[in-house]
C-alpha cells in the first residue's frame, strides 16, 4: 500500500488546537498525539443482513483493517471513538472470534476511549478502553453529536459529512471534515457509512457564518475550493485543493 504524502498535510485548528485531517478518515491531534474516529459502525453489514439486505457481510473486517493503518503510520497515545461504533447495541456480540482478537489487539495498543453513540450507547468492557458520554481534554470536547447550544472546541460525528467537487470535469462524492475554526465534525470512517451533503441544513446550520471542508481523497486529504471558508483557514499554504461542485443530497 502507498504511504501517505505527510509533507503537505493540512492543519486545522480548532479553539486554537492545531488539528490534522487523516487521510484515513480519522483526527489527528499532534499535540495529544490523539486519533479520534467517528462513526464506525462496525456490523452495519450484518445488522441490514439480520433484515433483509444483501450487502457483503466484510464491512468489519475492513474497517478494522483501516484502523489499525492509520494507527501505525500515526503511533498515537490515545484514540477516541466518537460514537455510533457499532451500528446496533448487539453488533459486538455478531464479531467472530478473529474480529474480536482483532479489536482487542488495537484497544490495548493505546488509551482508547469510547464515546457512547445513538445506536451504542455502551460497547462491552470485555473490548477494551473506558466508556464515557464525552469528554474534555484541554481546550476541546469530544462527543458523538453536536450539541443543541453552541460550545466553543467541540468535535463531533453523527452527520457523515460529504461534498460533492469538480475533478477534471468530473463530479465526485467524497467525504470530508468540516469547521470553522470553533469546531469540527468528522467524516464516517465505517465501509458502509453513507453521507450528508455538508450544504444541508442539519450542517450548515452549526456554522451560521462560514465554514472550510476538507474532503478525502485517495493519497491526501484537499481543501475545497468553494465551500464556504472560514476566517481560520488551514496552515498549509501548499496544501493541494479541489473545487465544489453542486451540492446533492444523499
Amino acid at each position: 500500500m502507498a504511504e501517505a504524502d505527510l509533507t503537505e498535510e493540512l492543519i486545522v485548528e480548532v479553539n486554537g488546537e492545531p488539528l490534522v485531517p487523516d487521510v484515513s478518515g480519522a483526527l489527528w491531534w499532534p499535540g495529544e498525539r490523539a486519533l479520534i474516529f467517528a462513526d464506525i459502525h462496525f456490523e452495519k453489514g450484518s445488522s441490514y443482513a439480520r433484515r433483509g439486505a444483501l450487502l457483503p457481510p466484510y464491512d468489519t473486517r475492513a474497517t478494522l483493517e483501516r484502523i489499525a493503518q492509520a494507527m501505525e503510520r500515526r503511533t498515537p497515545r490515545r484514540v477516541i471513538a466518537l460514537g455510533d461504533s457499532f451500528h446496533d447495541g448487539e453488533g459486538a456480540s455478531r464479531l467472530d472470534d478473529v474480529e474480536l482478537a482483532f479489536l482487542a489487539r488495537l484497544t490495548s495498543r493505546a488509551q482508547w476511549l469510547w464515546i457512547a453513540g445513538n445506536h451504542d450507547p455502551a460497547p462491552p468492557p470485555s473490548l477494551g478502553g473506558t466508556v464515557a458520554e464525552e469528554a474534555a481534554i484541554r481546550g476541546l470536547v469530544f462527543r458523538h453529536e453536536p450539541g443543541a447550544f453552541f460550545q466553543m472546541g467541540e468535535i463531533a460525528g453523527h452527520l457523515h459529512p460529504c461534498t460533492t467537487i469538480t475533478r477534471r470535469g468530473r463530479s465526485l462524492r467524497r467525504r470530508c471534515f468540516v469547521s470553522d475554526g470553533t469546531r469540527m465534525v468528522l467524516p464516517a470512517f465505517g465501509a458502509y457509512a453513507g453521507g450528508l451533503d455538508l450544504r444541508d441544513p442539519a450542517i450548515a446550520s452549526l456554522f451560521p457564518q462560514s465554514f472550510g471542508a476538507y474532503a478525502l481523497g485517495q493519497e491526501r486529504v484537499y481543501a475545497v475550493k468553494g465551500a464556504r471558508k472560514s476566517a481560520t483557514e488551514c496552515r498549509s499554504a501548499a496544501a493541494p485543493y479541489w473545487r465544489a461542485g453542486r451540492a446533492t443530497k444523499p
